[in-house]
């Protein structure tokens, strides 16, 4: 039935793992973490996640006008960062209309404006956390609700303990819209130790030490977690919590960056077989 044998990792091998997820036998098909000869692949590799990032963001339903930027940082020149451009919608971002701009909002690549709002929060943590390769911020329907309850989230589920202690609730400048620098600034020492944040009156902001994939996909999870959060408390009963030692057990194990990597590459699959013109 089977043309080969499968053998099993060695101790050495399954110790050098980083996730329980990763298999233990040897010659199954399974993502792996690339590699690069030269910064000019690792870039147009990031470019491209980022873009799918975007796509699914348009898939999720995450669009509002213009608002919602996505940035990871460039491999070479890392005081600078690739971003979607101003006024494209999630899906018409595509590589050739990325744009590459410094921590002082000054677009030194591509044609587009850059988005004020994403260049004064982003700009701030980039500059400030040089460990953050990637961050994440939309409009969301779910995420703005519950920003506006000024609390965090609690572990109710699996799901939820993935964020547990590993994000934070932000109220400077709660609610103005961040266009002056001094409000990046206000924001940005946050993000030290955490990917993610609830920015009250305003939304969702994720960030990643990894890549573009991992904090989108963190976004993508922390919006879900919201929106049942809501739907929980909705219902009038109190919840049943996960254990602080368990939700620490599952945030280890499910909650890493490397596992938000790993959860985008069924996404990037599908977006890359369906939506070719995003390599455009």
């Amino acid at each position: 039935m089977l043309d080969k044998v499968k053998t099993t990792l060695s101790p050495q091998q399954q110790a050098a793992a980083i996730s329980i997820y990763q298999p233990k036998q040897a010659g199954l098909i399974f993502p792996q973490i690339p590699s690069f000869d030269n910064h000019a692949e690792e870039r147009q590799h990031r470019k491209e996640r980022l873009v799918a990032a975007c796509r699914a963001f348009a898939q999720q339903g995450y669009d509002y006008g213009f608002a919602g930027h996505l940035t990871v940082r460039d491999p070479e020149f890392p005081e600078l960062y690739w971003t979607n451009p101003m006024c494209v919608h999630f899906s018409q971002v595509r590589v050739s209309n990325l744009i590459l701009a410094d921590h002082k909002g000054k677009v030194v690549e591509g044609d587009y404006a850059i988005n004020r709002a994403g260049f004064v929060l982003h700009a701030a943590v980039h500059e400030a956390h040089p460990d953050i390769m990637a961050m994440c911020h939309a409009h969301t329907v779910y995420g703005t609700a519950f920003a506006a309850l000024g609390k965090p989230l609690e572990p109710i589920s699996q799901d939820a303990a993935a964020f547990f202690e590993d994000h934070v609730v932000i109220r400077d400048e709660a609610g103005q819209v961040a266009v002056e620098e001094k409000a990046g600034l206000a924001v940005c020492d946050w993000f030290k130790d955490v990917k993610a944040a609830i920015h009250q009156n305003h939304g969702l902001l994720t960030a990643s030490r990894h890549s573009i994939e991992s904090a989108a996909f963190w976004f993508i999870a922390l919006e879900r977690c919201c929106q049942q959060q809501l739907m929980v408390e909705a219902t009038g009963q109190t919840p049943l919590l996960v254990s602080p030692d368990r939700a620490r057990y599952s945030r280890e194990h499910v909650g890493s960056d490397y596992i938000g990597w790993l959860h985008f590459q069924p996404i990037w699959d599908q977006l890359s077989k369906t939506q070719p013109d995003m390599f455009d």
